[in-house]
């Protein structure tokens, strides 16, 4: 036995000491192989819409009323289902409904606790014992155990459960059970959430949406260019903070920054106020909703105006200093003719719909006024000094990256960059080149750079700016196409000029040749696996369907956003992969938390199965199926050294 093999034993031995003790765990874990596999819902393109967002992944994309229809079947009423479903994904809101209208409260809390009792069951089945005990509630766990676990013994099981329950009723314990069974079920209904990506911009409540996620039990998040300007923010890049303010102006969401974040835009408002206080900024009308105060329109058009100026100014200072990223179609300030009235873009006169810019400075336009200076360097320190964005953003880089492999499913959010011939497109990065998988590990290199560095300030600002460039770069996997036209929008009627032509990699979804080359690439067995991404919105209403490639990829963003829903005519897709196989999930537009309480409404609309396994899919056909086995092997291994000798039992 060699001497490293020898080692890893020793330190093995640490922890099962004995024969005893190896063989235990053995068997505990080839148990553990066998149980059917943990279900994993796939969620993208949230876009802050956060009671949307909460609502499903309370409802696990209608995998709780899956479980409530084979649990009762027509033994209940649809009415009950739906109450029990509500009641399930809103504990607290609708306890306090039924106090209010109910007559026999105890009755219906027998009832109510027996049919909790039983879904809690049928969810918990698929798991260990020991995994559901972790995931108990501490304040019940031995009650739960109790009356979700066989016991054979007992000669009057009905009779054991019944006075359990009574009991709790008795002590006026029924609410908090009632609550804490609720969120048991939520828990154990999903076993992982994927999201692939934008969880940040347009709606109001992306800081909620984070606060749910850092607390979820088990979770990926594969970036999308919306969180990475976020990222990039928090690093304290500063044309990253001028997007991120830029886009929560448009969208009439700087709540989110100052309220949801705390984070002070008072120097940018005083700014505005002062510097664009007779300047025209129709340009910058703000697309605002129902719940936005009005009150605030005219500061916050010009605030749109001012960090706008500021952003297309130090974006082309980025241009200007890393020539690799092949973006001087951005460097538009200085093509301004101020005499004609005009812009040229790619060699042709367009009429300025405004030049009414008194921070601009013809002669060099990319230059910051002193003001401006003094504007991004406060903001710099609010978005640093934000304790909750930096642990929003550190959940981000812990739990995140440009894409993930699990379970025979390749995740990103945009796509894998090719030329016209389906080839990975070769990008050149600071005199190198990458393509496929490589430019995704590249750029998640620099970007945590960018985040992280502490004691390198130059490789530090190179990362900052590479995040930068994957928030809009024209290569960039995350944004997918050639180039970010936010600045021909705002100043240039001209359509065409605002058109973004998608990656080559779009026209190829349905060819099964280059979808197996991305999973080749990215070393995945092409027979059995899927590529889930999002970021291009389905629209569903003219016949579009996120199932491409005879299902071999799905597009699941249908529009959760507001902004989206009426290109898209849904409001978003998810997808939910269990040991039976996969199931799309296509979601009604949501009115509100209140409403779904109130009416007892769900918001999944249709539902189609994309797979189905032809024998159930087990832990051992999984990522941490190949983990358990190797950890069987090894302890193998150590049994097969106390049994020759090699290594002496402790402890016997």
């Amino acid at each position: 036995m060699r001497e490293m093999e020898l080692n890893f034993l020793r330190s093995l031995s640490n922890q099962y000491p004995t024969i005893a003790s190896a063989s235990t765990e053995i068997i505990n874990l080839q148990s553990i192989l066998n149980l059917p596999k943990g279900t994993e819902h796939f969620m993208t393109d949230i876009h802050g819409e956060s009671e949307q967002f909460n609502h499903v992944v309370k409802n696990g994309s209608g995998s709780i009323r899956r479980k409530i229809n084979e649990e009762f079947g027509n033994t209940m009423s649809e009415k009950d289902k739906k109450s029990l479903a509500t009641l399930i994904y809103y504990p607290k809101e609708k306890l306090d409904i039924v106090l209010q209208e109910e007559d026999n409260i105890e009755d219906w809390y027998k009832i109510t606790l027996h049919r909790l009792v039983q879904i809690t069951k049928r969810v918990a089945s698929k798991y260990t014992r020991s995994k559901v005990r972790k995931a108990l509630p501490d304040d019940f766990a031995y009650i739960i155990e109790e009356l979700i676990t066989e016991k054979a013994e007992l000669l009057d099981k009905e009779a054991y459960y019944n006075e359990i329950i009574h009991t709790i009723i008795r002590l006026d314990r029924a609410q908090e059970f009632i609550v804490a069974l609720s969120n048991l079920i939520q828990r154990l209904v999903i076993d992982h959430l994927h999201i692939v990506g934008d969880i940040y911009d347009r709606g109001p409540g992306p800081h909620i949406v984070m606060d749910t996620l850092s607390h979820y039990h088990s979770i990926d998040v594969q970036w999308g260019n919306h969180d990475v300007v976020w990222m990039g923010a928090a690093s304290g890049h500063a044309a990253c903070i001028c997007n991120v303010i830029r886009m929560a102006a448009r969208y009439g969401n700087l709540a989110t920054l100052e309220e949801g974040y705390g984070i002070n835009l008072i120097p940018l408002a005083t700014f505005a106020l002062t510097t664009y206080a007779d300047t025209n900024c129709d340009a910058f009308a703000v697309n605002y909703d129902n719940d936005y105060n009005t009150k605030d329109l005219a500061l916050d058009t010009r605030m749109h105006k001012a960090i706008s100026m500021i952003q297309f100014k130090l974006e082309g200072q980025i241009v200007k200093r890393w020539p690799c990223f092949e973006m001087d179609d951005r460097l538009l300030l200085d093509k301004i003719d101020y005499e004609k009235g005009t812009i040229c873009i790619n060699g042709k006169d367009y009429p300025m719909k405004d030049m009414d810019f008194p921070t601009v400075d013809p002669a060099n336009p990319y230059e910051l006024s002193k003001e401006e200076e003094e504007v991004v360097a406060r903001l710099q320190k609010a978005f640093i000094s934000c304790e909750k964005l930096q642990k929003h953003v550190r959940f981000l880089f812990s739990k995140g990256g440009l894409y993930k492999a699990y379970n025979s499913n390749l995740l990103y959010h945009g796509c894998v960059p090719m030329d016209e011939n389906g080839e990975f497109m070769k990008v050149s990065l600071f005199g190198e080149e990458y393509s496929g998988k490589a430019l995704y590990d590249v750029l998640e290199y620099y970007a945590r750079r960018g985040y992280y560095s502490k004691h390198h300030p130059e490789e530090k600002k190179k990362g900052q700016d590479v995040i930068w460039y994957i928030w809009s770069g024209p290569k960039s996997p995350v944004y997918g196409k050639d180039k970010m036209t936010t600045f021909e929008r705002y100043f240039v009627d001209a359509e065409e000029t605002h058109k973004e032509v998608k990656n080559s990699y779009y026209n190829f979804v349905d060819d099964e040749n280059i979808i197996n080359k991305i999973l080749e690439e990215f070393g995945l067995d092409t027979k059995d696996a899927h590529i889930v991404n999002g970021h291009v919105p389905v629209e569903a209403k003219k016949g579009e369907t996120p199932i491409k490639c005879g299902g071999k990829l799905f597009i699941i963003d249908g529009g959760f956003s507001k902004a989206y829903q009426g290109k898209t005519g849904i409001a978003g897709y998810t997808l939910v992969s269990n040991s039976y196989g996969m199931r799309l999930v296509a979601h009604e537009p949501f009115e509100s938390a209140e409403a779904a309480i109130r009416n007892e409404s769900d918001i999944f609309s249709d539902s189609v199965i994309v797979e189905t396994m032809r024998d159930r899919k087990r832990v051992a056909d999984t990522d941490i199926g190949n983990e358990i086995k190797e950890r069987i092997y090894a302890l193998e291994s150590l049994l097969r050294a106390y049994r020759d000798g090699i290594i002496i039992e402790k402890g016997v």
